[in-house]
């Protein structure tokens, strides 16, 4: 009787331990999915299509007739931002049966990362704010209200950049733990790994050499997407989490 008990518990937490993975990789393929659309549709489309690099007068005017369009890209970092607090707790949770202290170690990183973009898009609603806000006005006289507002996106994104790098960190403890794992592809862990970098080293080479002009990122970042992708298909599977997903290789 007691043996069989024993047993009973432990197919319970065995299988209690395999749900929780599988809710772990399902909220996290969903989020980072979601994240990358948002991003891309307030990064590329809004902050892009309104920022004209050098020239503050045009960009006041491109934020003044398209305050509405402003608005959604920052509701979308917003979201971008809570997104990456919870992919931060979910992956920490999927791959704790790897390595628990670097599964805490990564979701640490991505929650730092998450503070310092959550403060450079404080700057870029201020910086905004200068233009759109009635308020702004009282504070410069109207020639100054442009170039303050660029300082502020200027800001922005060299805190947004500074935040690449400790999210570039947080890839590469994701990447090496998919490696050890003992069900997850090698090769997507390397990919993971080589994105993460992209990120770091565009980070550090943007302040060591400014002109370098060449952004890793953009040939890495797919890496994040394969994972998101295969957590998502993953996770539909409901018959690969029977005995549980990862294990320590």
């Amino acid at each position: 009787m007691v043996l069989n008990s024993t047993i009973e518990g432990l197919e319970t937490i065995k299988h209690a331990t395999g749900t929780s993975q599988r809710t772990a990789a399902l909220i996290t393929g969903i989020s980072l999915l979601l994240m990358t659309v948002l991003a891309m549709f307030a990064n590329f489309f809004v902050i892009e299509g309104l920022i004209v690099p050098g020239n503050a007068a045009l960009t006041a005017e491109n934020i003044l007739n398209n305050e509405a369009l402003l608005r959604w890209g920052i509701f979308s970092l917003m979201l971008v931002i809570i997104l990456d607090i919870i992919v931060a707790w979910s992956l920490t949770v999927f791959l704790r049966p790897v390595n628990w202290s670097l599964s805490l170690l990564g979701g640490w990183f991505r929650l730092v990362y998450s503070a310092i973009f959550f403060v450079a898009l404080v700057s870029l609603v201020n910086g905004f704010n200068l233009v759109t806000a009635a308020a702004g006005a009282g504070l410069f006289t109207a020639e100054q209200v442009p170039a303050q507002m660029m300082l502020a996106i200027n800001s922005f994104s060299a805190g947004w950049d500074a935040g690449l790098a400790i999210f570039g960190l947080h890839l590469v403890i994701v990447g090496y733990l998919i490696f050890k794992s003992g069900n997850m592809p090698k090769i997507l862990g390397l990919l993971v790994i080589i994105c993460g970098a992209g990120y770091t080293i565009d980070t550090f080479t943007a302040l060591l050499i400014p002109d370098f002009g060449i952004s890793l990122s953009l040939f890495t970042f797919f890496g994040e997407i394969l994972l998101a992708i295969w957590l998502l298909v993953k996770g539909l599977q409901a018959k690969a989490w029977e005995n549980g997903m990862l294990k320590s290789s």
